[in-house]
């Protein structure tokens, strides 16, 4: 199978990526690669190529290795906006997500756009990323899984997003690892909560001190203080709702 990336075609082989992808809502970006910081991830760039963000880009970073084409790394950005809750979403069951990597046609630069919203049920079962809703309109050609739990949503040939099973599995702060253990259920609450904290239009509430959002911003990091399970995730959710409050707080 062959998709596109943009102005870049790639076919997808039985190679997919091995690294556990991290999530981390202070960047906030998804990341998948042999690295454990950002000077990391750059030390790759020279020996690589592909989609990178750049300052006011807004590609997500989908890099290949210059000598054998594979991908090697991805950063993949959350959406600064959210579904509204009123849209019933679910992702259809068919086409089942098939494993692969990406091999690059050819050795060339291309910008792959970050996606604009994002979709994650009350449990934070699933976390999706689409670049626009008219997506769900139509049915996937395929979904590729790159990385464990990481799949790509392809449409009309093209990547139309990308969806992380359990999301909550994989939180953690910086490029540092998720912790091995699974989550706790509290701890998928919270993070459905602090997404849509961290998305518009509650973000936008939140700036304009609206009180249903500043209640809700502190219950969540009450809740998040007072946990004492999963304790490095509650730890990751707790510090970006203090830093919420802490921004906007004295506005």
């Amino acid at each position: 199978m062959e998709i596109t990336l943009n102005t870049l075609r790639a076919r997808v082989t039985n190679t997919p990526l091995t690294s556990i992808p991290r999530l981390a809502l202070d960047i906030p970006q998804l990341v998948v690669g042999e690295f454990t910081d950002r000077a990391g991830f750059e030390r790759l760039l020279p020996g690589t190529f592909g989609s990178q963000e750049w300052l006011g880009s807004e590609n997500d970073d989908l890099l290949f290795d210059n000598s054998s084409r594979q991908m090697v790394a991805v950063g993949l950005y959350l959406p600064a906006a959210r579904a509204p809750v009123q849209t019933h979403f679910r992702l259809p069951a068919e086409p089942r997500a098939v494993q692969g990597g990406l091999l690059a046609e050819e050795v060339r630069d291309f910008a792959l756009a970050q996606t604009k919203t994002l979709c994650c049920d009350p449990e934070a079962t699933e976390l999706t990323c689409l670049r626009d809703l008219a997506v769900l309109d139509t049915p996937l050609d395929a979904r590729v899984e790159i990385a464990p739990g990481l799949t790509l949503l392809i449409q009309t040939g093209a990547v139309a997003g990308w969806s992380l099973a359990d999301p909550a599995r994989y939180l953690t702060t910086g490029y540092s690892a998720p912790d091995p253990a699974p989550p706790a259920p509290a701890t998928r609450l919270r993070l459905a909560e602090c997404l849509a904290l961290i998305t518009r239009p509650s973000v936008d509430a939140v700036m304009d001190k609206e009180p249903s959002a500043w209640h809700q911003l502190r219950r969540t990091e009450r809740a998040l203080r007072q946990q004492r399970e999963d304790p490095q995730r509650a730890a990751a959710l707790h510090q970006l709702v203090a830093r919420l409050i802490e921004d906007y707080e004295s506005w």
